[in-house]
């Protein structure tokens, strides 16, 4: 399934996620910018707030997949997808260059947060958290959010994505408890060939729409 743009995309998730969770209480969190534009349509549509998990990939060299994430907070999470065994052998022998990922990733995470963060705890208590991509190839970036909601009592946790690969949906069976996908890929290619317009708008632009979002309630 192809989409003209981010936009089309939130507006037909929105359309599903409506009706059960038009008038309940709800919070979007966006996993990436681009998941921001595909967010931004269902707070729009479910008259919420809209806020951004930021995390960024640490990869090892010469490997395609990454072993973790890092979010905002500075926690750490491991890629699912290699063993026990393949994680301890891989933080031994890189642990000086993992160490030194994560201390820039989070610099990097850090000068787009600025001065403040986007995500505040206290938006989630007891709210349905609508964990948004706008593609998911694997589930690392879900992986990073239960992490970071585990200590937040929340009502329920649903993930609304566009498209996403098989082993991302088996994993949000286990991490969520409702899925809204309106595609499932067997050979996910790069997130942007789902997007006949694949751009995506500057950071700071990103983050107005999160400042603005009530404004644009419907």
């Amino acid at each position: 399934m192809y989409f003209k743009d981010r936009t089309e995309a939130g507006k037909l998730l929105a359309a599903k996620l409506a009706p059960k969770y038009r008038f309940e209480n709800c919070a979007v969190v966006a996993l990436s910018d681009g998941a921001v534009v595909v967010g931004a349509e269902i707070a729009r549509e479910l008259h919420c707030v809209l806020t951004m998990l930021l995390t960024e990939d640490v990869k090892l060299p010469g490997e395609h997949d990454p072993l973790a994430v890092i979010d905002q907070n500075g926690s750490f999470t491991y890629n699912n997808m290699f063993s026990a065994g393949q994680l301890e052998e891989f933080s031994s022998e890189y642990h000086n260059y993992i160490e030194q990922e994560k201390r820039e990733k989070f610099h990097a995470i850090n000068q787009l947060l600025g001065s403040g963060g986007l995500i505040r705890r206290n938006l989630l208590y007891g709210h349905n958290v609508i964990l948004v991509s706008d593609g998911l190839k694997n589930a690392l970036s879900l992986d990073a959010a239960a992490e970071f909601l585990k200590p937040i009592r929340t009502e329920r946790i649903v993930v609304a994505t566009p498209i996403a690969s098989v082993p991302a949906v088996d994993r949000m069976h286990l991490l969520a408890d409702e899925i809204i996908c309106l595609s499932v890929v067997e050979n996910y290619m790069n997130t942007n060939h789902y997007y006949e317009n694949n751009k995506i708008p500057p950071h700071d632009k990103i983050v107005r729409t999160i400042e603005q979002i009530v404004l644009n309630w419907k």
